[in-house]
């Protein structure tokens, strides 16, 4: 999961990913998609040239141009020709996820547009359809984007899925067609997508042969023979081994929140990352505290039975490149991997902080929206500190709770569907805040107030919020915005600025991460989809206040100037 990294559709027109997550809100700020209609929209046949929609001329400039560097003078010169060959495989992936993303090819696409502005849109939302503005198309000649992406055939309806019976039906690793017959079948990545993943690996196995660590080295082989076998926990398991590289890279088909649809096919993606080696060692001690954490979670003893895994590490790091999945619209600032539930239960996960990413997002965004909608008196509450802090926590609450139902309606990724996503990030976030909480009262966690921790989470849901419902993070924001308003949790002053009420944030917290466990633990998809159509809207108060952000001009999140020539490699 990201937040990094990991419930549907609100109209913005203006900041975050926490993936990971747009502006001049207006009260049609509801759910724009149905997450159970039956037939898939699919794109309008190709035109030889398009344009822009009026209405999206505003939105241009709603990312923040940052360069995306890093210190790399400690590396040796064979690591350095090794970020290379990781980063010509990062540009497989991205390659990819066009093709999983937007059925029409990339360079034939991209040339109807203009030089300028609105191709630079385009390329960062890799197609003609607005990530941030609940996936609705800004470009002439498109209609609405299919929930299932390129995953599944467009004219597929959920009864004929459900009643079908073919192989592979919800896996992880293959997409869905027709055959010459209309039947439906599936077919491997690996086959599907051979060139491609056979190029990678090459270089992957190439990086390998340059490694100076033996357990990267191990790590980057296995992840080459997954790509051309579609079996990715061996290579998972050595990932989770590899505690001392200073470069690591995430590389492959992980997440599956482009399956709006169901939730079940992965998106290609990468990030190419440099250990920052001093946050790191102030982050290592708290993936020990999961166990202890989930015996004191705030729920029945049944939903927290699972032990989870504490062979887990933190880590920061700064990244240079992004690419597919990753770099599509919000970017993420924080991974939470793997999302193998074995893996999980026997080796815990590995939690990676992007911090540059976060610095660059806190300063041009973060800050600026603190200064229009965060009560005065509270504005020094707001920290760097605290929106790492939380951004890690996030992470780490990943791995509490449950994966597996408890009533044998198998593990909650599959009952939840395509609400799984967002449900697992809305717990994240609610039980990052509980681990705080927790670990600020014991004394672990000694930086700053807890004040910090609970207004920067505020100040974070309005800028999560503005990645549209589109987004798994901005459907658990909007849900947890609407939960905390109803628990009084914060008021709204006559000035247009919130405060927080810091005890009723607290209770709100606790009963919240009570709902979210129960609902997971259950597999209960109609109580989530009933959830999801309460409070997964935008109310017109609060469409009115982050349009005020839109009006100041502040970006709803960053683009990255990265690569080789970037970095000088």
């Amino acid at each position: 999961m990201r937040i990094n990294s990991v419930l549907s559709a609100l109209f913005i027109a203006g900041v975050l990913s926490i993936s990971a997550c747009s502006d001049n809100l207006s009260p049609e700020n509801t759910i724009s998609k149905d997450a159970n209609q039956n037939t898939i929209d699919s794109p309008a046949a190709e035109q030889s040239s398009v344009s822009l929609i009026p209405e999206f001329a505003s939105r241009l400039d709603i990312y923040y141009p940052v360069d995306l560097t890093a210190d790399l003078s400690g590396l040796s010169a064979n690591q350095h020709k090794m970020l290379a060959l990781l980063i010509d495989a990062a540009k497989v992936m991205d390659d990819l996820f066009w093709q999983q993303a937007f059925g029409e090819p990339k360079a034939e696409f991209l040339a109807k547009l203009p030089q300028g502005k609105v191709r630079d849109f385009a390329e960062i939302n890799y197609g003609p359809w607005d990530r941030l503005k609940g996936d609705q198309p800004f470009l002439t000649g498109y209609t609405a984007k299919a929930l299932g992406a390129e995953f599944y055939p467009h004219d597929l309806t959920k009864a004929e899925f459900a009643s079908a019976n073919f192989a592979d039906k919800t896996g992880l690793y293959s997409i869905v067609q027709r055959d010459s017959q209309g039947d439906l079948v599936t077919i491997a990545y690996s086959k599907h997508y051979a060139a491609e993943l056979e190029k990678a690996a090459k270089l992957l196995t190439q990086a390998a042969a340059l490694a100076e660590d033996k357990e990267f080295a191990h790590y980057l082989t296995l992840r080459a023979q997954a790509l051309l076998t579609d079996n990715y926990q061996a290579s998972d398991l050595a990932w989770m081994d590899m505690k001392n590289n200073p470069i690591d890279v995430v590389i492959g088909p992980i997440e599956n929140y482009e399956d709006q649809l169901y939730g079940y096919r992965t998106a290609f993606e990468a990030y190419v990352l440099v250990k920052d080696q001093s946050w790191s060692e102030k982050l290592a001690k708290y993936a020990a505290t999961l166990p202890a954490l989930q015996k004191g979670l705030p729920v029945d003893a049944k939903y927290k039975a699972e032990v989870p895994g504490s062979d887990a590490d933190l880590n920061a790091y700064d990244i240079i490149y992004y690419a597919g999945h990753a770099n599509a619209g919000s970017k993420t600032i924080a991974i939470n991997l793997p999302n193998d539930e074995q893996v999980q239960l026997e080796k815990g996960t590995r939690r990676l902080q992007l911090k540059n990413a976060m610095q660059a997002k806190f300063e041009h965004i973060m800050l600026p929206i603190t200064e229009l909608l965060i009560a005065p008196e509270q504005r020094q509450h707001v920290t760097f500190n605290a929106f790492f802090n939380n951004t890690m926590f996030h992470e780490v609450a990943h791995g509490l709770g449950i994966k597996n139902t408890i009533n044998a309606n198998g593990t909650v990724r599959q009952a939840l569907k395509e609400h799984a996503s967002a449900l697992e990030e809305g717990k994240a976030d609610i039980l990052g805040l509980y681990m705080i909480t927790q670990l600020h009262k014991q004394g672990m966690l000694s930086e700053g107030q807890l004040e910090d921790y609970y207004t920067t989470f505020m100040a974070g849901i309005f800028r999560s919020v503005r990645f549209g419902a589109s987004s798994a993070h901005g459907k658990a924001n909007m849900i947890r915005f609407n939960y905390f308003a109803e628990q009084e949790a914060f008021v709204r002053n006559n000035d247009g600025t919130y405060q927080v009420d810091y005890p009723k944030m607290q209770l709100a917290m606790a009963s919240l991460s009570e709902l979210i466990l129960t609902l997971q633990g259950d597999g209960n998809y109609d109580g989530v989809a009933s959830l999801v159509a309460d409070k997964g809207v935008i109310k017109p108060q609060l469409a009115k206040d982050l349009a005020r952000l839109a009006t100041a001009n502040i970006p709803v999140d960053i683009d990255f100037n990265q690569g080789k020539q970037v970095l000088k490699l």
